[in-house]
């Protein structure tokens, strides 16, 4: 990216496709091994991308996944659109810094390193260690109904900020990242920016939740991502715009983390709605993108199930799960683990007439930041 401006036109030139020639080359790995097709199920599909994204046949195990949540609160909370008070993130993000948190417990049962990054809670910095609130942008974001979540400076600033936390996490070896969110409101700004790309009513994308609404609480969420459309939809073209409008700086954030991991061939587990929402804008600025995302679980959450559908992006889980905070993106990482030792450690049983393949890497291309 130019320091000149941030132009998401770039992102459509930087990011490829995983690798289709290893993709295939797992594949033929894969049906030397004497174990019958599609026995392993989903397992083979997984093998053979997390091959193309590494670029390498036999793939390598993953061993320096990270989870990271992106934390904000949100203006549009003030409605009571939520079950949780306006302006209370900043307990959910201690209770994940201090292991109490479901996501925090399957991190650490996982051995998987967790981050947490403060983009917009509503609590005072001091009161949280410097490592998650140094990136903060902006105390809260805005009331998205009413006014924009952030001026375009701020936008810039939190989605050049997501790029560069990616740049962190590719830059120390990360293998792997798993993400989540921890908001309160932030399932409102996904639902309007998912009603949005999708072109549908609020009604077809409000869900009930991590905490589930009563049927007034939902109406009063359904409206407000209906007045949200309203000023969602005449910026549609514009997408760093959009988000600035709509979207708060922890979903602006984590939608130029998204991108840029792509650009430096990160694999990510997405989670929830939140993390949809955020990717079905990924897609929209890079078409190529989502090709290195995989959907953890399906939250039950309407908007997730339509951004999804839009991305053509199948869940490795369903277990009704709606607490967020990535987890479950961490219970879908054994899966993703396994899927790696089979495609790595399964022999081959070859044709006696055929030599032996030699290992097949594929030089990383040029990162660009």
């Amino acid at each position: 990216m130019s320091d000149g401006g941030l132009s998401l036109d770039d992102f459509g030139d930087l990011i490829e496709r995983p690798s289709v020639r290893i993709r295939r080359r797992a594949e033929e790995h894969r049906a030397r091994t004497g174990v019958a097709p599609r026995a392993l199920g989903r397992l083979d599909d997984l093998g053979a991308w997390l091959a193309a994204a590494q670029g390498r046949v036999p793939v390598a195990p993953i061993e320096r996944p990270r989870a990271v949540l992106f934390a904000g609160d949100h203006g549009i909370a003030a409605l009571g659109v939520s079950a949780r008070e306006a302006g209370t993130a900043s307990a959910l993000v201690r209770d994940a810094l201090e292991g109490a948190s479901p996501a925090a417990v399957l991190a650490r049962q996982a051995g998987v390193p967790l981050r947490v990054v403060d983009l917009s809670l509503d609590c005072p910095p001091e009161e949280l260690p410097d490592d998650v609130s140094r990136h903060r942008v902006r105390r809260g974001s805005g009331r998205l109904d009413v006014e924009d979540t952030l001026t375009a400076e701020e936008a810039e600033r939190a989605f050049r900020t997501g790029m560069a936390l990616a740049d962190e996490e590719a830059d120390a070896g990360t293998d792997l990242v798993v993400l989540g969110d921890i908001s309160v409101g932030g399932t409102t700004a996904a639902g309007v920016l998912i009603a949005a790309m999708c072109g549908t009513d609020a009604s077809v994308v409000t869900g009930r939740g991590g905490v589930r609404i009563d049927d007034l609480t939902w109406m009063r969420k359904c409206g407000a991502i209906r007045d949200g459309l309203r000023r969602a939809r005449p910026v549609l073209g514009d997408q760093l715009t959009l988000l600035a409008t709509v979207a708060g700086a922890d979903l602006t954030a984590m939608t130029g983390f998204l991108l840029q991991c792509a650009v430096r061939r990160t694999p990510v587990l997405l989670d929830g709605v939140v993390s949809a929402a955020c990717a079905l804008v990924g897609q929209r600025i890079a078409f190529r993108a989502p090709d290195w995302w995989l959907t953890g679980q399906a939250s039950g959450e309407p908007g997730q199930a339509k951004a999804l559908d839009r991305m053509a992006s199948e869940p490795l889980l369903d277990h009704g799960i709606t607490v967020g905070e990535g987890t479950g993106g961490l219970l879908a990482l054994p899966l993703l683990r396994a899927a790696a030792a089979l495609a790595a450690e399964l022999p081959e049983r070859p044709d006696p007439t055929t030599p032996p393949e030699e290992p097949t890497t594929e030089p990383a291309a040029e990162e660009a930041t």
